[in-house]
């Protein structure tokens, strides 16, 4: 990486594809702020002189202000954020219950919206530009009848929305948003899912991988001209039925 040593802001950090992401990036030599509730306990990622870890639930307004305030006293700058932090369940509709609902709009919804605030206020002031990358799901993209999801796809699908409006109120200021849609991935979300059932959530008969969900916000972050997209790394089930 050419020039002065660039800081990302990860949430969801803990594991899965929120450790495959800030794998990536300390990798490609950046600066890393890792977040999760507890991503202190994480068996897969350790703080060290190139990553801080900030505890907290990422839908409360004071974890956000601590994570950037960490980011400019350990590195000077915010040039990424990656909004992977989400909870997702199945239910029927008519049984999710007030407390789910609230659950799901704290961490996914204000989960993104508080840190992005501030990310986005810190890249006005730094005036060099930036890149948001959040984690959506195809799932909001192309209904599976079998898969009871309605409320969550509530706010993937907001997240999509906002995702294009931001990239385009910010287009001016070279900070750019894009989005990463998932289907199916091989996390330890899915560890107790039949390998058959997971296949069967693909029309190419695979899950994808953290590192393919890792590639794609690699590129999202790298690529100059692109914003407002929403890149779907789902073995094509966002394009239909199978």
């Amino acid at each position: 990486m050419n020039g002065p040593v660039k800081t990302v802001i990860v949430t969801g950090a803990s594991q899965g594809i929120g450790a495959g992401i800030v794998k990536g990036f300390v990798e490609r030599g950046f600066n890393v702020v890792a977040n999760s509730r507890n991503v202190s306990q994480s068996t897969e990622v350790a703080a060290s002189r190139q990553v801080a870890l900030v505890d907290g639930d990422i839908g409360e307004p004071e974890t956000a202000v601590r994570i950037v305030e960490t980011a400019l006293s350990r590195f000077n700058s915010i040039d990424v954020l990656v909004n992977n932090a989400g909870i997702f369940f199945t239910r029927p509709f008519t049984d999710y219950t007030s407390k789910e609902i609230k659950s799901l709009i704290s961490t996914n919804i204000e989960g993104f919206l508080y840190i992005t605030q501030m990310t986005i206020r810190q890249m006005l002031v730094q005036q060099t530009g930036g890149s948001i990358v959040t984690i959506t799901a195809a799932l909001a993209r192309n209904p599976i009848r079998g898969i009871t999801a309605s409320v969550p796809m509530i706010t993937k699908g907001g997240l999509e929305t906002v995702t294009q409006h931001l990239a385009m109120e910010y287009a001016k200021d070279g900070i750019r948003v894009n989005a990463v849609a998932p289907g199916v991935v091989e996390t330890p979300l899915h560890r107790d899912t039949p390998k058959a059932v997971m296949e069967g959530m693909s029309p190419m008969g695979r899950p994808s991988t953290v590192e393919e969900i890792r590639d794609a916000v690699m590129y999202l972050t790298d690529t100059a001209t692109v914003t407002g997209n929403i890149l779907y790394v789902d073995g094509g089930s966002h394009s239909g039925c199978w």
